[in-house]
């Protein structure tokens, strides 16, 4: 039997617990960290392992603090992203600090799953409809053939905003039937009096449509995306410039790739759930808020996995 694994990126939530570290701020009322709903919501929808993309140096604390509890609950693995796991030839520059992102954290999985893997952040809450969606169209759709076949959650636009300062998003082109067209990395989404405003990467303004669909990196995809990854990965390495220490291995801009050469496509599953995050720190109450109205309203219990 293939598993139906939930992969959650979290190698980047700090190196110390305890200190504020957003992503393991407590927000429910049992003390429940957002990656407990986005598991709790996964499991309801059928994904029977975790993956859990990690750092070597949060290892031990973070299996005291999360790893432990979800062990108890359904079967987890480990993956771990690290700045200098390169293909051969490669280094890493000098003053480079960051691993090479989501890319490079999803190739880590490669060797620990068997079938369909969904993909998430670890500091977002996506929802339940979106776990649900994503996980049916996995177990009908993704059989192994010549072209990739993806899907991702679509949120609207509107729903993954901040009261508190601008987002970065990937803002979706979606065709007539449904099929990402494009996926572009837009930034400093906010709201305004006169409507939205947003810049590109080199910090120009960008008109952004307010019924735009999403991407909040929650992708459904086969195992032998991998393969792709894995592929990718040395030459954008190659391609970088002397200098560059920033630059990324982005998972949307390898799918949009493959979108753009007809080797996948994906399936934009439109969900109607509010995202949230704490993406600043003001935003903490407002997902306080956010979890004690859900749980009132019996989408959650109040502990969960009692």
């Amino acid at each position: 039997m293939r598993d139906m694994t939930l992969v959650i990126m979290a190698a980047g939530i700090g190196s110390r617990f305890g200190g504020g570290i957003k992503q393991l701020e407590p927000v429910g009322p049992g003390g429940e960290i957002i990656m407990d709903y986005s598991i709790y919501d996964a499991i309801r929808a059928g994904f029977n392992k975790v993956v859990f993309i990690i750092r070597k140096d949060l290892e031990k604390d973070f299996k005291e603090i999360i790893g432990s509890r979800i062990e108890r609950i359904v079967h987890v693995e480990y993956a771990y992203q690290e700045i200098d796991d390169l293909p051969a030839g490669f280094a890493v520059p000098e003053g480079r600090k960051k691993p090479w992102g989501t890319g490079q954290a999803v190739l880590s999985i490669k060797g620990l799953v068997n079938g369909p893997f969904m993909v998430i952040n670890a500091d977002d809450y996506y929802g339940k409809e979106g776990f649900q969606r994503l996980h049916d169209y996995m177990a009908d759709h993704m059989e192994e053939s010549g072209v990739y076949d993806m899907c991702m959650g679509g949120f609207l636009l509107e729903n993954t905003l901040s009261e508190n300062g601008g987002v970065t998003r990937g803002v979706c082109r979606v065709s007539g039937d449904g099929y990402l067209e494009t996926v572009v990395e837009t930034y400093d989404i906010r709201k305004t009096e006169d409507g939205l405003a947003a810049k590109d990467e080199a910090g120009a303004a960008v008109y952004v449509p307010s019924g735009s669909h999403v991407s909040m990196n929650m992708w459904g995809l086969p195992a032998a995306f991998l393969d792709e990854l894995e592929a990718g990965f040395p030459e954008f390495l190659a391609s970088l410039k002397e200098g560059d220490i920033k630059s990324e291995y982005l998972l949307p801009a390898v799918i949009n790739q493959l979108v753009s050469s007809k080797k996948a496509r994906v399936k934009v599953l439109e969900t109607p759930d509010k995202w949230f995050g704490v993406t600043y720190r003001e935003d903490k109450q407002a997902v306080v808020d956010s979890i004690r109205a859900l749980v009132a309203a019996g989408v959650y219990p109040e502990k969960l996995f009692e």
